[in-house]
């Protein structure tokens, strides 16, 4: 494999083809025994929590509708409990080792999601109304803060060495998403921000529990502190991989597949890949962008821009090279991660899954 420079100046693979290890329907298998295995646990976690949290937290999970009734709701592709029941195969233990993980993994998710959809103001979460619009943003801010407790208790009843490792890694993980979150909303009122910033920012936000996640089921399984390090390696990258993708579709995502309005993130003002990266590449579609942007941070009439004003403005994001680096920019993160798997020491067939994984990340449609 031919090397070349990242945007740090570390030497990283030059990305090839992707090409699935396995095929979707196998992929499909994984992501379904993750949700499988962990949905009842995860079930019984929220039932612990006092009402109306408990019945606010079934609707946020899809489980029931904003009247109460049972309901079948999208509960998300369940990548981070795949990748924790993958993790303690990868150590040589049970998958079923790592459901505790799984579930912990899973309910800081969720909080944060809570918690982002009121800071951001998003209306719509998987095709529903998200819970601070249903419910009211002090039950979305409770619910969030519970979740991320029975996160720790969780893990913690299990009384174990290795869960207490494991709880060390979730909270590292959570620190580190906040501050991510914290990155992102300030990045928000500010004119610039630089590719590294952008890059730090996602690796927290979204990097740092797909880290945890790759490596809490191995951690539970028994294994050393280095190949649980090497695990988040994969995961921080792919953590980055996956955000990237994201942000791709959240501007030029279909809104019936991603559930969000169009152009989605020009509309909260973010300061995403492709902005960042079409700002600092120059040139007149650069130079345009970064003088509408400029005056949109101070205009007291953004939330009223028309369907055509976004348009433009994602235009230009794609005429200055915006989405064409994203793209580029997750596979390469796609690259690094992979790498990291060649050093740790685990059954082919895991490796297989975890690389088939990766690829179901960068190559996923929504």
């Amino acid at each position: 494999m031919s090397v070349s420079t990242g945007t740090r100046g570390e030497t990283v693979p030059t990305v090839p083809p992707v090409k699935p290890a396995v095929d979707t329907a196998d992929v499909t298998a994984l992501l379904e025994r993750g949700r499988t295995l962990s949905t009842p646990v995860l079930r019984a976690a929220v039932d612990r929590l006092a009402p109306p949290m408990d019945t606010v937290a079934a609707y946020h999970f899809g489980w029931i509708d904003a009247q109460g009734n049972p309901a079948d709701g999208d509960s998300g592709k369940a990548v981070r409990p795949a990748l924790a029941l993958i993790s303690a195969e990868a150590a040589g233990a049970p998958a079923e080792i790592g459901i505790p993980g799984a579930v912990a993994v899973e309910l800081v998710h969720n909080f944060s999601l809570l918690h982002d959809d009121l800071m951001d103001g998003d209306e719509q979460r998987r095709h529903r109304d998200t819970v601070w619009k249903v419910h009211g943003p002090a039950q979305a801010i409770l619910v969030g803060d519970a979740l991320f407790a029975l996160a720790n208790e969780l893990l913690l009843e299990l009384g174990t060495v290795e869960a207490g490792r494991a709880t060390r890694r979730l909270t590292t993980a959570t620190r580190k998403l906040i501050d991510g979150q914290a990155q992102d909303i300030s990045y928000e009122h500010r004119e610039r921000v630089t590719v590294e910033e952008c890059l730090e920012m996602e690796g927290n936000k979204t990097g740092a529990l797909l880290a945890c996640a790759v490596s809490i089921g191995a951690v539970l399984g028994g294994a050393d502190d280095r190949t649980a390090d090497k695990l988040e390696e994969y995961g921080y990258h792919l953590g980055l991989a996956f955000q990237a993708v994201d942000d791709v579709l959240g501007i030029w995502g279909d809104p019936e597949s991603t559930g969000k309005q169009t152009w989605s993130d020009l509309r909260q003002r973010k300061k995403s890949l492709p902005v960042v990266a079409a700002l600092a590449a120059g040139g007149p579609a650069s130079e345009r962008l970064g003088e509408l942007l400029a005056a949109d941070a101070k205009s007291n009439e953004f939330e009223s821009f028309s369907e055509e004003e976004f348009a433009t403005r994602a235009a230009l994001i794609e005429e200055a090279g915006g989405r064409d680096w994203t793209s580029q920019e997750a596979r390469r993160q796609h690259a690094i991660a992979i790498e990291a798997l060649h050093e740790v020491d685990m059954p082919e067939r895991v490796r297989a899954q975890l690389t088939a994984l990766a690829d179901f990340v960068v190559v996923r449609k929504r």
